[in-house]
């Protein structure tokens, strides 16, 4: 659900090409707000047809990107060029650098919070941009059960519609309970089939009979029997199997709250999810925190880099 503010005066992927390049030539430095104003306010389609006039208007010399990465500094740079991405390219290119960096939480993130089909795109932009496959990266970077459940995550196809097998629901939360809740130790190969190969709906059927039967949460069944990056990615699958607004919202809050801000997660949620979902992670983080995703923004950031995070989030609700 997209919380993109249309422009008052619709205009044309040309005109818009030609104002940001006369911005880019306005006297001292560039015309910022005429930017952020255009860019911010624009979809996926809009930003590539934009980026193809721009290179028109230039006859091949400049390209839109390259562009902005001169004329622009700082977090609204890196946020401004995420930005004008295609969404499955800019998830590929966030794993890329993720991985060259060891951010393997970012990496995780981005695989697990992603349906099936998004991966596959991902998938294929992956290979296309970077002469690699994202397995082989993966393989690289990651290590024991974390590294096991990201490959079959990403090569497994999942069903995702809304139906489910209560049936199967109830066999799989007694599975889950046997390989671990039940025995001394932990039988991870259970916890890794069953999370890369049902679909969302079902996962969710699977924690609901989990609690009815255990009278206990899959979730603190998942934080007790796994730790580290492998407990990451199961509990990221967890909870955007039944609420991806709600996991987003808090990682959202933890990147702003005590001394500091954490950049990076800031704008990496808030350009890769303008277009998804926005309206719902603001929705959520005002119930858990009782203040506005908008205001929390404004507290935390400044100048130009300020207005356009605070563009794309759209309306103060």
């Amino acid at each position: 659900m997209s919380t993109l503010i249309c422009p008052p005066v619709l205009t044309s992927p040309r005109d818009d090409a030609a104002n940001l390049l006369q911005a880019f030539k306005a006297g001292f430095g560039c015309d910022t707000g005429t930017v952020i104003n255009i860019l911010a306010h624009r979809d996926a389609t809009q930003r590539a047809l934009i980026q193809q006039e721009f290179r028109i208007l230039t006859k091949d010399k400049d390209d839109l990107s390259k562009r902005l990465k001169d004329e622009l500094t700082g977090n609204l740079e890196t946020a401004v060029l995420l930005w004008m991405h295609d969404p499955a390219e800019r998830d590929a290119f966030i794993l890329r650098e993720a991985f060259l960096r060891s951010s393997l939480g970012t990496a995780t993130e981005i695989i697990c919070s992603r349906t099936p089909s998004q991966i596959q795109l991902i998938k294929q932009n992956y290979h296309k941009k970077f002469g690699i496959y994202l397995e082989h990266d993966i393989e690289a970077a990651t290590a024991d059960d974390h590294k096991k459940l990201l490959l079959a995550y990403v090569s497994i196809p999942r069903y995702e519609g809304p139906e489910v097998d209560r049936e199967m629901a109830m066999k799989d939360a007694k599975a889950l309970y046997k390989a671990g809740e039940k025995k001394l130790g932990t039988d991870e190969k259970t916890f890794i089939q069953i999370f890369s190969e049902r679909s969302r709906a079902q996962l969710v059927a699977i924690s609901s009979a989990y609690h009815e039967v255990y009278d206990r949460t899959l979730k603190k069944a998942v934080k007790k029997e796994t730790s580290g990056k492998f407990e990451e990615a199961l509990l990221t699958i967890l909870v955007c199997s039944e609420n991806p607004a709600k996991y987003f919202a808090k990682l959202l809050h933890k990147a702003m709250k005590g001394l500091g801000t954490d950049d990076s997660t800031l704008i990496r949620i808030i350009v890769t999810r303008t277009e998804i979902d926005m309206q719902y992670i603001k929705a959520e983080y005002l119930k858990k925190y009782k203040r506005t995703l908008n205001d929390a923004v404004h507290s935390e950031t400044s100048g130009n880099y300020r207005t356009f995070l605070l563009s794309l989030l759209g309306p103060n609700c």
